[in-house]
């Protein structure tokens, strides 16, 4: 196959498991991983005090999510990652067009009960996603 594959990550536990769901597919299929973070608006603020002062925004944390999570990843493939400021299903869907992405791996969080009802970032990515999209079951079997 090759190619590239897009996953989306959080932070939480359910997407850590879709980006190893992700890492799999793209090892057997010899293809790039590209682990996204969304971020809503870019904020920014000052800490520190003095000349020990660091500027920390919106971006700058997605990008230390989705970096901390293709850094744990591992295995013998090509792995980047990036923050894309939009809500989680369109930033998805922008870094899928801009990589020319095979296939997009979204984990089933909140496709039961209500959220299934009212939608979720897997719902919104499978209907408009412009490639193939893997919903990975990121829930623990009972």
């Amino acid at each position: 196959m090759s190619g590239t594959i897009v996953v989306g990550v959080d932070g939480s536990e359910t997407a850590r498991k879709a980006a190893e769901a992700a890492r799999d597919l793209a090892t057997a299929l010899g293809a790039t991983l590209h682990v996204v973070s969304a971020f809503d608006a870019d904020r920014s603020g000052v800490f520190g005090s003095g000349s020990n002062q660091w500027l920390v925004s919106d971006a700058d944390k997605a990008e230390h999510v989705a970096r901390a999570v293709a850094d744990t990843l591992g295995g013998d493939i090509n792995i980047t990652y990036a923050a894309s400021r939009g809500r989680p299903a369109d930033a998805l869907i922008r870094e899928a067009i801009s990589k020319e992405a095979r296939l997009i791996v979204v984990g089933n969080r909140r496709m039961h009960g209500i959220g299934r009802v009212l939608g979720s970032v897997a719902n919104s990515v499978a209907h408009n996603a412009p490639c193939d999209v893997y919903i990975a079951n990121t829930y623990d079997a009972a």
